[in-house]
């Protein structure tokens, strides 16, 4: 094992980390404060990957420039599908739940391909086919890019979540919901404010994925079931656990892709074979609450 490879590794397996947290952090968030497991999350990434394809494609707004536009979309969306839909099954028991949020993303996927068909689509930039050249690493501008949006995206939810008026709400109903509505905290706008930066997130995610790689209508599917595996390991409604468990589970999918015959067909299996052994040992994940 050389140690050009094994620090090559460790670049994609960051640069994997990077979109993983993006997606789960939301994810993580949603479930913390609300207790719903949104099987939808997955399609907020699509979206967003489809939104950055289609003003990249028609209006020829750069996948950079266009992230501010895809914010604002996503986090529409999230509040407007937790103001009309989720908020009806919040108080139901946990199937109602799961089955309006697995119908909204088939609607979505559905939607997906009606509109825009199965195609693979993908955005050429000049930055998507540069790489960034560090000693023996070589990694993409575009999944560098994911990098840094990712650090910079989970800072800003730490210092939501820890310097604000925001964050403690948010974190009020989170430990305790009717103690926070009791001390005068609207707890359904706080509903509404972790769904919309949920679907925040996800866009991002998406912004980052169209760069990187082909947009489709399933790839939000993909994209959920990692996510899924992440919360899980890192251990649901736990951010800082999400974050981990993404450096966590990116980093083995690289080195077993990189390091191990026919490691490209393992690596896509690790993640579930990670979950189960979590599952086994430690059912509340890395950081969750026994």
């Amino acid at each position: 094992m050389s140690l050009a490879l094994l620090a090559q590794a460790t670049a994609n397996g960051l640069s994997l980390a990077g979109l993983y947290a993006l997606v789960s952090v939301g994810l993580t968030l949603v479930f913390g404060v609300m207790r719903i497991l949104n099987f939808a999350h997955g399609e907020f990434v699509m979206l967003g990957a489809y939104a950055s394809f289609w003003l990249f494609t028609l209006w020829g707004l750069d996948p950079l420039a266009s992230l501010a536009v895809v914010l604002v979309l996503m986090t529409g969306l999230g509040a407007l599908i937790q103001t009309t839909l989720v908020k009806r099954v919040l108080a139901a028991p946990h199937l109602n739940q799961i089955l309006l949020t697995f119908g909204i993303a088939v609607t979505f996927q559905n939607l997906a391909l009606l509109l825009w068909t199965g195609d693979l689509r993908a955005i050429k930039v000049w930055y998507s086919a540069s790489s960034l050249t560090l000693g023996p690493v070589s990694l993409s501008l575009g999944r560098t890019f994911g990098i840094g949006l990712a650090m910079i995206l989970t800072g800003l939810l730490y210092l939501l979540l820890f310097r604000t008026e925001y964050g403690r709400a948010l974190r009020a109903v989170a430990q305790d919901p009717e103690a926070a509505l009791v001390m005068g905290i609207p707890i359904q706008r706080v509903y509404i404010l972790a769904m919309a930066i949920g679907a925040a997130y996800a866009g991002a995610a998406g912004v980052v994925a169209s760069v990187s790689m082909f947009t489709y209508p399933l790839i939000g599917f993909l994209f959920g079931l990692k996510a899924f595996c992440v919360v899980i390991l890192g251990g649901l409604g736990s951010v800082f656990g999400a974050t981990v468990a993404s450096l966590i589970l990116g980093l083995v999918e690289s080195f077993v892709g990189t390091f191990f015959a026919q490691g490209s067909s393992w690596a896509e299996a690790i993640s579930f074979v990670i979950l189960l052994l979590v599952l086994l040992l430690r059912p509340k994940g890395l950081f969750g609450v026994e």
